[in-house]
């Protein structure tokens, strides 16, 4: 099989920090209610989740913090190493990824990522709007749908594709792609599914398992 579009997944693959919204909540202020919030809503109700949390906690919040956390993430091991061996052997590269958009602009500038898709907190006059836009949401199933539109717009099969993640969110992407890569998987369910598993702090350590 001649692979043709690599997905990563960016918080805990691209970027250190494994949870970004939860950082978010530190920065402003609202980390347990951000966390009691999010175990009732995640998985269940997203669209409660934004309202309780982007509408009640946050809307016209300064976006000072929030963009100085974006600007603070620092990148994997081998990010930079593992992007540029993957765009030498010819492959499109991605970001699919629940976290922030603003953050996945930053990556895409920094390592040339040629496709993002992520969740986007809006900012207007610099204060948090109230407004979120999220075509990931919690990841899970969107994820897959949106690696199968990516792949139907580049015209190629979803088996073409190497995906490469680290946590439950990814499992349905992972069994769609023709082949997966779990770094440092939080999960037994994602080990299952994944074609290759690396326990590694570096990203180029993924570069022995791609063609």
């Amino acid at each position: 099989m001649k692979y043709k579009l690599i997905c990563f997944d960016m918080d805990g693959v691209i970027f250190q920090k494994k949870n970004f919204w939860m950082e978010v909540h530190g920065a402003f202020g609202t980390l347990e209610a951000g966390k009691e919030l999010t175990k009732r809503y995640l998985h269940s109700d997203y669209d409660k989740l934004v309202e309780e949390v982007v509408v009640k906690l946050w809307k016209g919040k300064d976006a000072k913090p929030y963009y100085k956390l974006v600007d603070s993430l620092k990148y994997i091991d081998g990010a930079k190493k593992a992007v540029e061996e993957i765009k030498k052997r010819g492959y499109i590269t991605a970001i699919i990824s629940a976290g922030s958009i603003h953050a996945a602009r930053r990556a895409q500038k920094d390592l040339g990522i040629d496709h993002i898709f992520a969740n986007e907190l809006v900012i207007k006059n610099n204060k948090i709007s109230g407004e979120f836009l999220w075509p990931i949401g919690a990841g899970k199933g969107k994820k897959a749908e949106i690696m199968k539109s990516l792949c139907k717009d580049l015209g190629i099969s979803t088996k073409e594709c190497i995906y490469i993640g680290d946590s439950d969110t990814d499992i349905a992407a992972f069994k769609e792609a023709g082949l997966s890569i779990a770094f440092n998987p939080k999960s037994e369910g994602l080990e299952k599914a994944a074609t290759h598993v690396v326990d590694s702090d570096n990203l180029a350590e993924v570069l022995k398992y791609i063609p």
